[in-house]
């Protein structure tokens, strides 16, 4: 019987939960699928496991040979104490670091300064210069451990300050792993935490990609993030498409600066959120190793396979989790977790479940961590190469997604490229539409939030929330006012000078930021020498 006969046999007994059933991308869900609904050559556009366009894996074994990368990220009050956190964790099995920053370090301001009163290590560790970063790391072997910073604005200067720190650690720049978040285009479009304007915001991305080929080759110099876009409202699809284009932008930038693309793509890593939609988010992966990888081939005429995998890091969404009934936000982590193993991650994040009403305590913080542990060693999900494949469903949301993202793709290049758009508010456009129709179907019901919009409790019991010590701030101010007691003041005027003359002069500032950092000049200080030469951006109101 053909999907056709059955449709004749079953249409007077077919009764449905909802008249439309779709993606939160808005894609159609048929009843089910079957192999007419995919093209012949599925096999050609899929490949195999670790073989051009990637469909199925960047890595030949995948999990079978090493499992993701636990990447838990951590960061809140002072460096001692994220310092103590970050032990805690590696002790527990956690594979990576991830820095989480706070306000003023990841705007460009001391701890002193009038603006960040009230937010010192408040939604993340305070750095202020390299002593800071030197007591963040003290004990942790940075030879063996890799470390996600993220950090956009400021990260030319996050990534110096671990630099030298690894340094004074006897590991040379050629050893230390990570990555710096690093990609401003996303922050004028979904989170707001720039400096500089777009134009010399993606210059300096470009700066460091261009310093760590040269000089850091284990180091990812950007993170192109989908997370905050999509944490702003976006659907999967937006995610995606945003994600590439913005690194459409910096790409053509550096091939512009006669860059070496292919190196320089080697080092390039993605990060996805990973939401609800079980099967649309699987899929997700699957559609952007096969994008990616054909834009490079295709566009910049890269030969070399290596650099055309699409690397991606994946954190559950931070705004799927609930205030109300947060207990549930486990389950929705373990799902989130389960769908990005099985999409094909390259390393993961697990939010704790009590991350809607404040910072991670330890307790939630080791429940995230086990989620993922338990993942890798019980559930045997990552004992097969894209375990989903075949599924028509799967195949066909691939399909659909890729399809979708390309659409989008061609209206941006139309329009003059990814930062003429976010200048004209096309794309933040895009995105507050999609989480305004997202609100409306949550008012009439149309998708349920379990503890939100049904099945809702009353007189709940809050659980334990993370404290700040209230003295964080005024002793971050006390230790950075001794630093610049006893620094060496005429070479602090010397390099913020120095760096000032570099920005003028369209040089790349990572040496001139190397050489303040290791004077110990302090984040706000190298920022307003920048200031002077780019301007604060202030944005739209």
């Amino acid at each position: 019987m053909n999907k056709s006969d059955w449709e004749k046999k079953y249409k007077n007994k077919i009764k449905e939960r909802k008249k439309n059933f779709s993606t939160t991308s808005g894609i159609k869900i048929d009843r089910f699928y079957t192999q007419n609904n995919h093209s012949k050559n599925l096999d050609s556009k899929n490949s195999l496991p670790g073989e051009f366009p990637f469909t199925r894996g960047i890595q030949p074994t995948m999990y079978r040979g090493r499992l993701w990368t636990m990447r838990q990220y951590a960061g809140f009050g002072s460096a001692e104490e994220t310092n103590k956190r970050f032990k805690y964790l590696l002790d527990e099995g956690q594979t990576g670091l991830s820095v989480a920053f706070d306000l003023p370090t990841q705007m460009g301001y001391d701890s002193d300064a009038a603006i960040s009163k009230g937010e010192v290590g408040k939604v993340g560790v305070a750095i202020d210069s390299l002593q800071d970063m030197e007591t963040l790391l003290e004990g942790v072997p940075l030879d063996k451990v890799s470390t996600s910073m993220t950090i956009n604005a400021t990260a030319s200067m996050l990534l110096a300050m671990y630099i030298i720190t690894a340094k004074k650690q006897g590991v040379p720049m050629d050893k230390i792993t990570g990555t710096v978040q690093n990609d401003l285009l996303k922050e004028f479009i979904a989170r707001g935490t720039y400096v500089f304007p777009p134009k010399p915001s993606v210059k300096i991305t470009v700066d460091i990609m261009g310093y760590c080929k040269d000089h850091v080759p284990k180091w990812n110099p950007i993170s192109v993030s989908g997370y905050h876009i999509r944490e702003a409202g976006s659907t999967a699809v937006q995610e995606l498409a945003f994600m590439i284009a913005d690194a459409i932008e910096y790409l053509e930038i550096a091939q512009s600066r006669d860059l070496d693309i292919t190196q320089i793509c080697k080092r390039v890593s993605f990060f996805f959120a990973v939401h609800n939609n079980f099967f649309e988010e699987i899929s997700k992966y699957r559609s952007a190793r096969r994008i990616w990888s054909n834009i490079l081939k295709n566009n910049f005429n890269i030969t070399d396979d290596d650099a055309c995998k699409f690397r991606v890091h994946s954190q559950t969404g931070g705004v799927t989790l609930t205030a109300q009934q947060p207990l549930n936000n486990i389950v929705r982590t373990a799902m989130q977790a389960m769908t990005a193993v099985l999409g094909g991650t390259q390393s993961l994040h697990t939010n704790s479940f009590d991350e809607a009403l404040g910072l991670p305590t330890e307790d939630s913080a080791i429940i995230a961590l086990r989620t993922q542990q338990i993942l890798a060693y019980e559930s045997e999900v990552a004992d097969s190469i894209d375990p989903l494949a075949g599924s028509y469903l799967i195949e066909h949301l691939t399909d659909e997604i890729e399809k979708k993202v390309y659409e989008y793709l061609e209206i941006i290049k139309g329009k003059g490229g990814m930062i003429k758009c976010i200048e004209e508010n096309y794309i933040q456009g895009e995105i507050e539409d999609s989480s305004f129709n997202f609100q409306i179907e949550l008012e009439k019901k149309e998708r349920i939030v379990v503890g939100v919009n049904d099945f809702v409790v009353t007189n709940e019991k809050v659980p334990p929330i993370q404290e700040i010590d209230s003295n964080l701030e005024s002793n971050q101010i006390k230790k950075l006012n001794k630093l610049k007691e006893r620094r060496n003041s005429k070479n602090i005027q010397i390099c913020l000078k120095n760096l000032e003359n570099a920005a003028r002069q369209d040089k790349n500032i990572m040496p001139y930021i190397v050489e303040a950092v290791s004077e110990y000049c302090t984040i706000g200080e190298m920022t307003s020498s920048l200031v002077e030469v780019y301007g604060r951006f202030k944005g739209s109101n």
